[in-house]
């Protein structure tokens, strides 16, 4: 007797996933011809998925990942919670992204979809256009893992190269190699394996999707927070920019542990007083940032092990619904 198989919903945005460059050994002009194909074409690229899903899609946008933000996010994240309450038999979901902003995307997702069924973000390092593209494999990939139960529960995951990552924890460490996402130390998830298996050997544990606090319905805009970078010499020119300015959030980006010049530490600390909640991060790109005496006096948040892109995101969600310190503390130590 025939079994039936699980039904993926995949949402189309554009990237290089779905990029058309002028000839086949293009790998860099597709991003200024700015050509994408819709995400149905995609899908008719690889036929080889009507064995693995019944897949259905929409083109949600079509744009490079440097275009998406705040407004694409939610309705994203709006998107997906209304597949998921409306078709209560959809196994997962697939978004196919760009990968200069892919990670934050998956992490908003990651704090902001209200299911424990599997939502996978994919990209590609080649156009769809190009010689040895690794869209076809990746979408193929993405597929499998939605589809797959062994992904339900463990969050928003991001593949490509074969590799599942938590939404949380993935970074793009390359500008053009296909193994540009990486956890840092902290290990992927498992495979998409040659074998066509969907293979798990961690799982995240930091709270998500149906264990946050955040919920987006409703919402078209979130709070506005600023990243600013140190380095030698830096001094307070940019964090009084964005004083004066009256953001929401700040996020800085200090050097190894979260230190920085005097300077920068002191023009927080007067952003602290002026009312903006500062979130203390590190350039480095792995390791965490600890509370100490100095920075509690100053009135800074920690941010834990996530990365500067990474804070900022979890800041504009957390003033969603206070702007109280140590409770802004609490969900950097939680999530």
């Amino acid at each position: 007797m025939a079994t039936s198989k699980p039904r993926v919903r995949v949402l189309g945005t554009g990237g290089t996933i779905a990029g058309i460059g002028p000839h086949r050994l293009d790998y860099f002009l597709y991003v200024e011809v700015g050509r994408f194909m819709p995400i149905e074409e995609s899908l008719s690229r690889i036929p080889e998925v009507n064995d693995i899903a019944e897949v259905q899609w929409e083109n949600v946008t079509s744009v490079r990942s440097m275009s998406i933000g705040s407004s694409e996010w939610l309705q994203m994240a709006q998107r997906i919670n209304q597949i998921f309450e409306e078709d209560p038999d959809v196994a997962g979901v697939v978004v196919t992204h760009g990968t200069a902003t892919l990670e934050e995307t998956a992490f908003f997702l990651h704090l902001t979809v209200k299911s424990p069924k599997p939502v996978v973000i994919t990209g590609a390092m080649r156009p769809a256009s190009a010689m040895s593209t690794d869209a076809d494999i990746n979408l193929i990939d993405a597929i499998r893992i939605a589809a797959s139960p062994a992904a339900v529960g463990k969050g928003v995951l991001t593949v490509l190269n074969n590799q599942i990552h938590s939404a949380r924890d993935v970074t793009k460490s390359n500008t053009f190699r296909v193994e540009t996402f990486r956890p840092n130390e902290l290990g992927f998830l498992g495979y998409a394996d040659s074998d066509g298996e969907v293979v798990f050997y961690r799982t995240p544990t930091r709270k998500h999707t149906t264990a946050t606090p955040f919920d987006v319905a409703g919402l078209d805009s979130l709070p506005r927070v600023d990243i600013v970078y140190s380095y030698a010499e830096a001094d307070g020119l940019l964090i009084d920019a964005v004083r004066r300015n009256r953001s929401d959030g700040l996020v800085l980006a200090g050097l190894g542990a979260g230190l920085a010049p005097p300077a920068v530490w002191e023009a927080g600390g007067r952003a602290v007083e002026d009312g903006i909640p500062v979130v203390l991060a590190s350039r480095a790109t792995a390791g965490r940032v600890v509370m100490t005496p100095r920075i509690e006096e100053l009135g800074f948040i920690v941010c834990d092990n996530l990365l500067p892109q990474k804070s900022r995101i979890l800041l504009k969600l957390a003033l969603t619904l206070t702007r109280d310190r140590k409770e802004i503390q609490g969900m950097f130590h939680e999530h």
